[in-house]
């Protein structure tokens, strides 16, 4: 689906709406050139760039978003990626601004942890296994309960959601 703004493309991999709007959306999507991404009052944002060099994110934050390091803004902030040297990409969480903050963390071999009356979603990096369950690369696995790592690098996202 192409952003908001037209300048670049997504991949939702799980949305979920209320009466109000959006409630959390988890997403992959390419940043290939230096452009602004599309302002979202009202939803915090995160993101981990899982492929390519990395960028800087410039305007009303100044952060550097470098491969496997989560980075957190709020949506109505004006927010340009800049210093874009090579295409990279990105795994995006979104959250209604009236929901806690989701923890994104990158994992490998450890234990992903749903928040009390949450859920963890975890996206492999890399062929991993969850609870023994094969988890293909750029898979999503979304669980009420605790999730035993192994293998592969992941990203593990704690929201504090009911399952979908």
């Amino acid at each position: 689906m192409p952003w908001a703004n037209g300048r670049g493309q997504t991949l939702e991999l799980v949305r979920v709406a209320g009466q109000d709007g959006l409630l959390w959306r988890l997403s992959v999507a390419q940043v290939v050139e230096d452009c602004a991404f599309s302002p979202l009052p009202g939803i915090a944002r995160s993101l981990t760039v899982i492929s390519g060099p990395g960028f800087d994110l410039a305007g009303d934050v100044a952060l550097r978003a470098d491969p496997l390091v989560p980075v957190a803004f709020a949506g109505g902030a004006t927010v340009r990626a800049v210093a874009v040297t090579a295409p990279s990409e990105d795994f995006n969480v979104m959250t209604a601004g009236h929901l806690p903050k989701p923890q994104v963390n990158v994992l490998r071999g450890d234990v992903a942890n749903p928040p009390i009356g949450g859920i963890v979603a975890v996206f492999a990096m890399e062929d991993a296994a969850a609870d023994g369950q094969t988890l293909a690369a750029r898979h999503l696995l979304l669980s009420d309960a605790p999730l035993t790592l192994a293998g592969g690098t992941v990203i593990a996202v704690a929201l504090a959601v009911p399952l979908p």
